[in-house]
């Protein structure tokens, strides 16, 4: 066995690399991507009735596309009645910080980030209660998003769209893992 020195052994951490709990009501579907010689499709999913069949019960009210600025956090947004449904096409890269602030949640307090994108086809399910934001990644390009919600977005007193200050779970959720 190789015996460091005493400065790299005093630092020395092994990391953690067991699975993480997941923020309960949190779903996340993997999407099958068809490439062929002349590109590649993603199906979002197949929607009857209003319902989307890889997510049970969700109702598409409406959906969006957003474009985030090189390096840009969009932060955060909270629901008290919607379900959001996000993906981000796998030409772009962005990272979803999730923070679960629903009194007496098993999870409750409990934040999660995860990387969208990157290559990955994957849809992502936020239940109401669950703080949400993203950062692009990408230090030179727009990344989109792309979300279903079954909530229609309303200006007036039905207006479902809270938000928290950007750092509201503390400035380093943002930050790039270095190590």
């Amino acid at each position: 066995m190789t015996k460091f020195n005493a400065s790299a052994r005093s630092e020395y951490k092994k990391q953690d690399y067991t699975a993480k709990r997941r923020i309960e009501g949190l779903e996340i579907v993997e999407l099958k991507r068809f490439n062929d010689d002349g590109g590649a499709m993603t199906e979002l999913g197949r929607i009857d009735g209003g319902l989307h069949k890889q997510l049970p019960g969700f109702e598409v009210r409406q959906i969006n596309y957003s474009v985030v600025e090189p390096l840009a956090i969009k932060a955060f947004h909270l629901h008290e009645r919607q379900t959001d449904v996000w993906y981000v096409p796998p030409s772009d890269k962005m990272l979803l910080v999730l923070a679960d602030v629903r009194a007496g949640s098993p999870t409750e307090g409990q934040i999660m980030r995860i990387v969208l994108g990157d290559g990955n086809s994957r849809l992502v399910r936020i239940p109401p209660g669950v703080a949400h934001g993203c950062r692009n990644l990408r230090p030179a390009a727009t990344s989109t998003i792309i979300y279903f919600v079954d909530v229609q977005f309303s200006v007036g007193d039905d207006c479902d769209e809270g938000r928290l200050r950007w750092d509201h779970f503390g400035a380093d959720v943002w930050e790039v893992e270095r190590g």
